[in-house]
């Protein structure tokens, strides 16, 4: 194999690696993610997945409780499905929608 496919093949991927990992560690210390010295480690121990990592983890430094949709909610409903009733699961005990309109006897 030639030297300079060699070079090609090991210097690419180790190029991005070491900037992906630099990427990290001067973001880090950016944003205010602390010890960018961790996130640098993460980075380089766990090739392009500590990169992901490191981003959802940046990711969560902007959540703001107020504007999430998803707050009080356990699923959002779109308002053309609102009045749909939902399908009875094995051990509901929740009444169904023929009895809620029934008359108590």
């Amino acid at each position: 194999m030639s030297t300079l496919l060699l070079a090609a093949i090991v210097g690419i991927p180790l190029a991005w690696h070491l900037g992906l990992t630099a990427v990290a560690y001067y973001d880090a210390g950016r944003v205010g993610l602390e010890p960018p010295r961790k996130w640098a480690a993460i980075t380089f121990c766990i090739p392009l997945i500590g990169f992901f990592i490191y981003l959802f983890e940046r990711s969560e430094l902007s959540y703001d409780p107020e504007s999430d949709p998803y707050r009080d909610n356990n699923f959002n409903i779109h308002p053309s499905r609102a009045d749909d009733t939902p399908l009875p699961s094995r051990g509901d005990d929740r009444l169904s929608p023929a009895d809620e309109d029934g008359d108590d006897e």
